[in-house]
């Protein structure tokens, strides 16, 4: 939880953000995935100034709990102060335990953030998901609260001006506004109306510039020119020259084989790589996420 200090921006964990929407497919399949449609609801988590502090924190966590389709246990929130946002009990239930910053007394619209982001930790506990070291499985964590339909609470904590900031979350705004923006994309879904903080909708219009540049990148034939040239030079350096390495993994590689020359790319939905034969146009099925793509190898 950053108070106060200085936010960070920008997409510096892009990579693994990626990695982990990736094991999101991996681990729950296709359809899985789409089980999480739609979000969390704003009148679901709402939580008034005249609500009752435990009441109110309960029963916003039972509708995290609901979205998540974690069994449907009762849920005790209780509030001490700590250096963190939250923390969890990961138990094999049937209760939930969770523990909230004593400054979400005060900031009760933000709760449901904090627990959508530990409520998340008993799912992927229950999934056997992680990522080794505590940074990434964070991130892992931060990815899949977004990509699940919960975390526009995240973002929608973020606020900055010149004398104070807040941020949840170990993604910065910019990422948390892709992952939101890739949910968007994949679940035909327009979360721009939920957003109470100015500073979090900028953030997600950020995030979603960088999610369709992502979608639009060669050999797919929505490319723009510009990509399309730059992929046409480098194809034509890889087929006179086999060991040329192409561009870095965010976007295509090529690849040569027995059978001639392959063109690597991640899968604009859920990042896997693809790997195509060049011989000119084709449509192509991703085998993680099923995504139908049209491509100009």
């Amino acid at each position: 939880m950053v108070n106060g200090s200085e936010v960070a921006h920008g997409f510096p964990h892009l990579d693994t953000v990626r990695a982990a929407i990736t094991a999101l497919y991996r681990r729950l399949s296709p359809d899985g995935v789409l089980s999480y449609a739609p979000s969390v609801l704003p009148a679901d988590v709402a939580f008034s100034d005249h609500d009752d502090l435990h009441l109110g924190a309960q029963r916003v966590a039972r509708a995290l709990v609901h979205h998540l389709r974690l069994p449907d246990a009762r849920v005790i929130v209780s509030f001490r102060e700590m250096q963190h946002a939250a923390s969890v009990e990961l138990t094999a239930g049937p209760e939930y335990f969770i523990e909230l910053n004593d400054r979400f007394r005060t900031h009760r619209r933000d709760i449901g953030a904090a627990l959508a982001h530990e409520i998340m930790h008993v799912l992927l506990h229950r999934l056997d998901l992680s990522f080794p070291g505590t940074r990434d499985n964070e991130i892992l964590t931060d990815t899949a609260t977004t990509y699940l339909g919960a975390g526009w609470l995240l973002l929608d904590a973020f606020r900055e001006d010149d004398v104070s900031s807040q941020k949840l979350g170990y993604l910065t705004p910019e990422e948390f506004g892709y992952v939101l923006a890739e949910r968007a994309l994949a679940f035909d879904e327009d979360p721009a109306p939920w957003f109470t903080s100015p500073q979090g909708y900028r953030a997600y219009t950020a995030g979603r510039a960088q999610a369709l540049h992502d979608a639009r990148h060669p050999p797919l034939t929505v490319a723009g020119w510009t990509g399309r040239h730059r992929y046409a030079k480098d194809r034509r350096q890889a087929l006179d020259r086999p060991g040329h390495p192409g561009p870095g993994p965010a976007a295509y590689g090529f690849e040569h084989g027995p059978d001639g020359l392959r063109v690597s790319f991640p899968c604009p939905t859920c990042h896997q790589r693809i790997r195509l034969p060049v011989q000119g146009r084709v449509r192509a099925r991703c085998g993680l996420c099923r995504t139908i793509l049209e491509c100009d190898t």
